[in-house]
């Protein structure tokens, strides 16, 4: 009798030992799951794709959706189907030269946008960055940033592709994408109806 309740309660011990185990473990995955995910600045280096022109990307978690500066926006019907023709006027940091590019693409989808001046529609588009060593596929609404101080804003939706964000750092990764880098696809997520409008 006296052997048999010594066994149930080394029996129960052990089951809350394994208890606190699993769940102290539990506890630490997401960390070390983080660990292994890349760090990014709230200012990075970036490369679009495929021309390589190098801008500087303020990573936003206050934006959803990532913003490109573009120019002459014309949405237009190509064979029954909305595209978005448009101007990249940049300044390639790397080389301190000029960069243009008119450009033809799909229209993904539109936006509409609250901010201080009230609601305004902008057009989205997939585009490619390079950030660290991967390339992305991402949304970029298009609207013209000359009045800004980067010319590439990467959103929470962006942001949650790339990793982790530390709001007190900048420039910890440099773009590096050779030809033969992965290429993160766009998944596709659901979209929103009304974003705030980003900085």
């Amino acid at each position: 009798m006296r052997e048999s309740s010594i066994r149930r309660q080394t029996c129960r011990h052990l089951h809350r030992l394994a208890l606190a185990v699993g769940l102290l473990l539990a506890g630490l995955a997401p960390s070390l799951a983080d660990e292994e995910k890349p760090v990014f600045g709230w200012i990075e280096k970036s490369t679009l794709e495929p021309w390589g022109v190098e801008v500087k990307a303020k990573l936003d978690s206050g934006a959803l959706t990532s913003s490109l500066d573009a120019r002459d926006i014309e949405v237009f019907d190509k064979e029954g189907e909305e595209w978005v023709r448009f101007r990249l006027e940049l300044t390639d940091e790397a080389s301190g030269e000029p960069f243009e590019e008119e450009l033809e693409m799909p229209l993904y989808r539109d936006i509409r946008v609250r901010g201080a001046g009230g609601r305004d529609e902008r057009p989205v588009v997939l585009m490619k960055v390079c950030m660290g060593d991967t390339v992305y596929e991402e949304q970029f609404s298009l609207r013209d940033r000359g009045e800004m101080h980067y010319p590439l804003l990467l959103g929470r939706r962006s942001i949650g592709h790339l990793g982790l964000l530390d709001v007190t750092r900048t420039f910890l990764n440099k773009p590096d994408c050779k030809d033969d880098a992965e290429v993160m696809r766009y998944n596709g997520e659901e979209e929103g109806d009304i974003e705030d409008d980003e900085a």
